[in-house]
């Protein structure tokens, strides 16, 4: 596997879970209520635990994809 492909690998890797992570964030803002409806019928939480829960779901998949996705993308621009 060359460079070239790797990058390619890595900026559509970034590109689907970007969007991926915005996709869940526009769901969480905008229909953030179905959401804890839905969710409150398999398991009982309170709307500030489940706030608690999906602000660090978000924080944590947007950690994850800048590591393994966007940091190897960007060494790979710098090196080639």
């Amino acid at each position: 596997m060359d460079i070239n492909s790797m990058r390619a690998f890595f900026m559509w890797c970034t590109i689907m879970n970007g969007g991926l992570l915005v996709l869940a964030s526009l769901v969480f803002v905008f229909a953030g209520d179905w959401v804890f409806r839905m969710h409150g019928k398999m398991i009982p939480l309170t709307r500030e635990s489940f706030n608690v829960a999906i602000y660090g779901f978000l924080g944590f998949f947007k950690i994850i994809v800048m590591v393994f996705n966007l940091v190897p993308y960007i060494a790979l621009v710098i090196i080639g």
